[in-house]
């Protein structure tokens, strides 16, 4: 399948949920099965660089008229998983996130208002006729969010340094491993000293987020693109999950010095991180 353009999209995470076929009903049920057969399947990247193309018209489409009839495929056990992209969807939640991450005048510049509002409009009419409708697909921008990493063990870890092509950092785990690892890590923070905070929020969001989906589901957490800004001993080096595991555990056995610290490494690499957003 060609792309729309050779030039890498960096740099965001994803959160992905993968639905056995069982889960969906026909006629959708049919279009995967189909769709997971035909061969090689479109990768992230290109999911971005179709996105990114529909913002170079004057005015730019922030949300594409028709919904994706793509997904990526991954097979468990000899059971075919399909994760919808639903690219539509995503567009108007992260028009949503847009206009609380940046000032009016940037955002008017770049996505004039009129062009808002009638996707804003078009949300609200589509969304009264799907009450229910919930993304398989979650993308954080210079950062994976450590919630995130509550819901994965370090064994269950991937790291493909770069060869031809880029380096592929990964966890996969079951929807029954990723839901347990939720709740232990949620009783853990709330039974803490000052119940969690932000992170316990983001993580009862993310808990309830999985329970929308089919038991026998695998949870995927992709580097993506921010595999391009770290270098290979950074990615070789990085445990995140390791140390939200560890600081759950310090917290359990009432260790807060051993909890703060590895909080503390969780910080300092993901600040580098974001930091570079910010470099010429």
């Amino acid at each position: 399948m060609p792309a729309v353009s050779s030039v890498i999209v960096p740099y965001a995470s994803y959160l992905r949920v993968y639905e056995p076929l069982a889960a969906f009903p026909e006629p959708e049920r049919g279009h995967w099965a189909r769709y997971a057969t035909r061969g090689a399947t479109p990768t992230a990247q290109d999911e971005l660089r179709r996105s990114l193309a529909d913002l170079l018209p004057t005015p730019p489409v922030p949300v594409r008229v028709h919904e994706s009839g793509d997904a990526f495929v991954a097979e468990v056990d000899g059971t075919v998983c399909v994760c919808p992209w639903r690219t539509r969807l995503r567009g108007w939640l992260a028009l949503e996130e847009l206009s609380e991450r940046f000032p009016g005048p940037l955002l008017d510049a770049v996505l004039p208002p009129v062009v808002r509002g009638q996707a804003a409009a078009d949300w609200e009419a589509w969304r009264e006729r799907n009450p229910d409708a919930r993304p398989w697909i979650r993308t954080a921008v210079w950062q994976v969010p450590v919630r995130w990493f509550a819901l994965f063990g370090d064994e269950e870890r991937e790291y493909e340094p770069a060869g031809p092509g880029a380096a592929v950092m990964r966890y996969r785990t079951p929807m029954v491993q990723a839901r347990r690892r939720t709740a232990r890590t949620l009783r853990a923070l709330r039974e803490s000293a000052d119940g969690g905070g932000p992170l316990t929020e983001g993580l009862v969001d993310v808990g309830k987020w999985l329970e929308e989906f089919h038991p026998r589901s695998l949870v995927e957490l992709d580097y993506g693109g921010l595999v391009h800004a770290l270098t290979g001993p950074q990615l070789d080096g990085d445990h995140s999950a390791a140390d939200v595991a560890a600081g759950i555990a310090a917290l359990r056995a009432g260790d807060g010095e051993g909890a703060g610290e590895a909080y503390g490494r969780l910080v300092e690499r993901w600040r580098v991180v974001r930091e570079l957003q910010f470099a010429n």
